[in-house]
């Protein structure tokens, strides 16, 4: 089996690579990544791509064809990954994420390619009412982020046949530790501040609904995704993906971080603007789809593996919403470097000449 991990160099695929070594020890994998997180790594003498039989270097918009040659399955995490990112570089959100991770389907099916992964979000529902989301729930983006993960779900559902399987899976609010950590998830943010302060800061009123999903129970469920059958689904498949015992609200996520590591103070903002993203999500088709790879992480677990993990890497930056584990804070200070274009490419310079 060879599969290509587009994106790999993030959040989950540093994860993902580890897990996917693990359960098809003899894959060939194949990493592509722009390398803006490259750096972002909680343990500065690891670096997760050993796991990976092969990296490259490249940007999306601009994938070469030859990469997918004797692939089987496609991973597609390659992204501008979250509202502030999106709301940032709106123009670019959209070519990434949606228009190019297209393209590579299109460019997979041709090169015979059974599988097409594709990571997607169950921030499509918006601001999504009392009852649970599920897949024939109206969609309801509220912002550049989540119309791209929509417009991307129904391209790629055209491109789809018994030949090409497409599954989009839509991931719950990701937290975890992982070696490119992010604190830019409420969990991980949460459990941060506890660390490093003894604060949670919640910035809104703590009443919106957010369901999660455990990082290493994302790349089980990618894990199938590469390679389940026809008739788990059909050949376009759009699934919630989480578990239906991780619908919190903001608030109780916070309390629930407070009394697994106790001494933490909570401070909600009540004079915060409402935060209109609210959504509780059914994940049941995911369970009835795949039940060996249903999320099993219990909250408990993911909050003392972020607190553990954060503790033995030394980690206490009280200032940590301004840290290099803030995907945007990394962006803009590769702007402002000039690094990166407004366009999120490369701003290669000339060689300097050799004395």
């Amino acid at each position: 089996m060879r599969i290509l991990i587009n994106g790999n160099m993030g959040y989950i695929g540093s994860v993902l690579a580890r897990h996917l070594r693990e359960v098809f020890p003899e894959a060939e994998l194949i990493g592509f990544d722009a390398g803006f997180f490259s750096g972002c790594l909680l343990d500065r003498h690891f670096f997760p791509e050993v796991y990976l039989d092969r990296q490259h270097f490249g940007d999306v918009r601009n994938f070469p064809a030859g990469l997918l040659r004797g692939v089987d399955a496609v991973v597609q995490l390659a992204a501008v990954s979250n509202d502030p990112m999106g709301n940032a570089f709106e123009q670019p959100t959209m070519e990434i994420n949606h228009q190019a991770a297209v393209g590579i389907a299109r460019l997979a099916r041709q090169a015979g390619v059974s599988h097409f992964v594709f990571a997607s979000s169950c921030s499509v529902y918006g601001a999504g009412g009392e009852g649970a989301r599920d897949e024939s729930s109206e969609v309801n983006p509220l912002t550049a982020y989540a119309r791209s993960k929509i417009a991307c779900e129904k391209d790629l559902a055209a491109l789809a046949n018994s030949g090409f399987l497409v599954t989009a899976l839509r991931f719950a609010t990701a937290c975890g530790m992982s070696p490119r950590l992010r604190l830019d998830l409420v969990l991980n943010d949460f459990v941060a501040g506890a660390i490093t302060s003894g604060q949670i800061a919640i910035l809104s009123d703590g009443t919106p609904w957010r369901p999660l999903i455990h990082v290493d129970d994302m790349a089980r469920a990618i894990e199938w995704a590469c390679t389940r059958r026809e008739e788990q689904g059909g050949p376009r498949l759009i699934v919630n993906t989480g578990s239906n015992h991780w619908n919190y609200q903001v608030r109780d996520l916070a309390y629930a971080v407070q009394e697994e590591l106790g001494n933490v103070e909570v401070r909600i903002n009540a004079d915060a603007s409402p935060d209109k993203r609210s959504y509780k999500v059914d994940f049941s088709y995911f369970k009835s789809l795949a039940p060996e790879h249903y999320p099993k992480v219990p909250l408990s677990e993911a909050v003392r593996g972020l607190a553990e993990g954060l503790s033995e890497a030394g980690f206490n930056d009280p200032d940590f919403r301004n840290s290099d584990f803030i995907r945007l804070k990394i962006l803009n200070a590769l702007k402002a470097k000039g690094r990166i274009t407004e366009n999120l490419s490369w701003a290669l310079a000339p060689l300097m000449p050799v004395a």
